[in-house]
């Protein structure tokens, strides 16, 4: 980060003693620039505000504290009754407090009696909202005892809706500039004695100082300061104007410096960018007053170079407004920018378009490759997309492995504005189907987008947001790589999904849930169950799992809900213990990923076990092929922790998911289970028949049981007994059924 070096040049030195008495009228001004604060400080505090929606990268956070530590003025947030809430390293050296001395008091503990009341008038326009900053001098109590001059510049930081937040104010140490306006002061006294040492004072000045004549801009006469500034030798400037020497770099920027010189007779802190002599473009701080020299109107004149300042500025706001891995807007200026895109929408009577775009997969790429390729992956995507957009289009990064395309002026009819952002978004999957190189890696990966319309109406932004992640999460709903627009009907199912996640929560704390149990047999015996979720909803009756078991899975609430159904099982085994027809049968759970990872998970479950008297060799806990991709280590530490006290493990819906045999024989299996969907077509599918068999013979080779799920025929359960599989579970022998039915069942005939 540039180091803010920058300080404003000032009025206020003659040049002989023709126009001394001239000079005592000129205000001086010697020290910090204080302008790119002024201009700045709304923009600058916006900066420095921490993010509250979506946290950046480490990386990203390690910068952002660094500007808001290293920024070359000081940063105070400040209550609106005074207490001070943060601060920066630069404003406790000004005090010369550490910084945890200062945050907590009241600011006007830092400042002497007689100043207490310069900013009041301030701080109330500011509340009321009749100014968007306001800057005044004042000094500061330091540590030490000593005074020291400040200036301040302070805003108002304020929420969504209007209401004050807390004041930000920068604050730049001008005790040099005080110092320095004394000494010129005294120095103007002294050079109305000797022009020589006037001139002496003119020409060694830090500060680029020049004379120009009113009527025409003239050069009179220039310092040394300034020709080192601007390149040029005092030949080539005196006798001359800035037009002909072509200066400034907007002319429009002098105008502006002469409409205040003519209105106010002086004009302080102007920012402007000007060209030095070999065509490099700087900017400067400048500040002129009209004098009077023989009768003859002048401009007094004095610049600074604020160069670093304009660039440790950019670099602030860069990091506040844009993603620091793919270098697009990120989510805070995405707000901004959608909020500026609905009124211009509105104000053209035409519609927009937001979509949201969030990559299938990326997890497994992430987790299978590495951060590192997931990061690089994330720029090629970010490229793609904007190579896809037009270049009015606005694409931002939202964070994680989402983004977002602003598409305005799409026409006035629904139907025109649909097929135009229809057209980008086909776009915009083709190019992402397209295979990707990344770090000698090949990838591949797909996106979902969901698209909604805007500015027909008083949209707000978050709800704009909001209906396009609704509409994205239908096009993973709908199997991914596809596109789908906002409906009010997503809005309804948004709005029943809510009532459902509220329903399970307190159907968890009232324990509504219920276990029915589903027979395993073996050559006509039972020899096991396995425990099936049940909801006993107090309206809708029974519930199976398909109709909340994903939702769960995403709240979070499958954790709870899992312990629920482990314990519920692990008392059932201790009844059934005290029955000799049901003393060895044995409960399969089902484990699900999130709760096979919580760390206590190996501890939860012996503490059921021991609680409800269960014996653990009845046991047998169900695990999915999904959960072994995420950590494979980690799953066998914990399978053989519980192996130890005698617990079972069965690998569900084998066949289904990313198994792969390198990693399958070190598992401690104890059971594969034929996943339904090969059992259901195995006997009219070839394929599903030779996948059938294979997996009976790799159960056969790693010399562990098979149970095949899904029987519901005579035919298939023959099929498998020729395959050699022998044990099944289906509705050819029953469905699932309360404890008591299967306590019944029991003793009855079974095929």
């Amino acid at each position: 980060m540039h180091k803010d070096s920058v300080f404003r040049l000032h009025l206020g030195v003659g040049v002989f003693g023709g126009f001394m008495s001239a000079v005592r009228n000129i205000h001086v001004c010697r020290g910090d620039h204080r302008s790119s604060v002024d201009t700045k400080a709304a923009e600058l505090g916006e900066a420095l505000v921490p993010e509250q929606e979506q946290l950046p990268s480490e990386q990203y956070e390690d910068r952002y504290r660094a500007s808001f530590d290293q920024a070359a003025v000081g940063i105070l947030h400040t209550s609106l009754q005074g207490q001070i809430l943060k601060c920066n390293q630069c404003f406790a050296r000004i005090v010369g407090y550490p910084p945890h001395e200062i945050v907590g008091a009241n600011f006007q503990t830092l400042t002497p009696p007689e100043d207490r009341d310069s900013g009041k008038a301030a701080a109330l326009a500011l509340l009321s909202g009749e100014a968007a900053s306001a800057s005044f001098e004042k000094r500061y109590i330091r540590k030490d005892g000593k005074l020291t001059w400040v200036l301040l510049t302070i805003s108002i930081q304020r929420d969504s809706k209007g209401v004050p937040l807390f004041f930000l104010t920068m604050v730049q140490d001008i005790e040099a500039r005080k110092l320095a306006e004394e000494r010129l002061a005294a120095a103007r006294r002294a050079l109305q004695v000797s022009e020589a040492r006037y001139r002496t004072a003119f020409q060694m000045s830090l500060d680029s100082v020049n004379l120009n004549r009113l009527r025409d801009g003239l050069y009179i006469e220039c310092n040394r300061a300034f020709l080192e500034l601007t390149g040029y030798t005092r030949e080539e400037v005196v006798g001359r104007t800035s037009i002909d020497l072509k200066i400034w770099a907007d002319v429009r920027d002098r105008q502006r410096m002469l409409d205040k010189l003519g209105e106010h007779g002086s004009c302080r802190d102007l920012e402007a960018q000007f060209r030095k002599k070999d065509g490099q473009v700087f900017w400067g701080l400048m500040s002129a007053s009209v004098i009077e020299l023989e009768g003859e109107p002048c401009v007094l004149s004095v610049t600074r170079d604020i160069s670093d300042a304009k660039l440790a500025e950019k670099e602030i706001r860069y990091l506040a407004f844009y993603d620091s891995l793919t270098e697009l807007p990120n989510r805070r200026y995405l707000m901004d920018h959608l909020a500026q895109a609905v009124a211009a929408s509105r104000r053209n009577n035409s519609q927009a378009a937001l979509l949201f775009i969030d990559l299938d997969n990326f997890k497994v790429v992430n987790d299978s490759l590495g951060h590192h390729v997931g990061d690089l992956l994330l720029k090629e995507v970010s490229r793609r997309l904007t190579a896809c957009s037009r270049s009015v289009d606005f694409v931002a990064r939202v964070g994680g492995d989402e983004f977002a395309v602003i598409l305005e002026g799409l026409g006035k009819p629904s139907c025109e504005a649909a097929s135009a952002a229809k057209c980008v978004a086909d776009k915009i999957l083709g190019s992402m189907r397209l295979p990707y190189r990344i770090a000698e890696r090949d990838c591949a990966t797909t996106v979902s987008i969901g698209i909604t319309f805007f500015g027909q109406q008083n949209d707000d932004v978050s709800e704009i947001l909001r209906q396009a992640d609704l509409a994205m999460y239908q096009a993973k709903a709908a199997s991914r790589d596809v596109v789908r627009f906002f409906a009010p009907e997503l809005q309804a199912a948004a709005n029943a999904r809510g009532e459902l996640e509220e329903e399970l929560r307190l159907a968890i704390r009232k324990r509504q849930f219920l276990l029915w149990y589903q027979p395993q047999v073996n050559h006509g015996s039972v020899i096991g169950a396995e425990a099936l979720l049940r909801w006993k909803h107090p309206t809708r009756g029974i519930l199976a799992p398909a109709e909340f078991i994903s939702l769960a899975e995403e709240t979070g609430l499958i954790v709870p809900l899992g312990a629920h159904v482990l314990e519920s099982a692990c008392r059932q085994l201790a009844n059934w213990s005290r029955s000799p027809n049901l003393s060895s049968i044995s409960i399969a759970v089902n484990v699900s990923a999130r709760q096979f990872r919580q760390v206590d998970f190996v501890e939860r479950v012996l503490a059921t076990l021991k609680e409800t008297g269960a014996d653990p060799c009845l046991l047998k806990l169900e695990i999915t092929e999904t959960m072994l991709v995420e950590n494979l280590e980690e799953t066998i530490t914990i399978m053989k922790a519980l192996k130890t006290h005698g617990i079972q493990f069965s690998l569900d819906d084998f066949g289904t998911g990313y198994s792969s045999l390198t990693y399958l024989k070190r598992l401690p299996l104890d059971q594969l289970k034929i996943d339904r969907s090969f059992v259901r077509d195995m006997v009219a599918d070839p394929t599903s028949g030779a996948i059938a068999k294979a997996i009976v013979s790799l159960s056969q080779a790693m010399d562990v049981s098979l149970l095949a799920e899904g029987v519901e025929t005579e035919e298939q359960r023959s099929f498998l007994d020729r395959l050699g599989c022998h044990s099944y579970q289906g509705y050819l022998f029953s469905p699932p059924v309360d404890p008591e039915m299967f306590r019944q069942w029991l003793p009855g005939n079974q095929p």
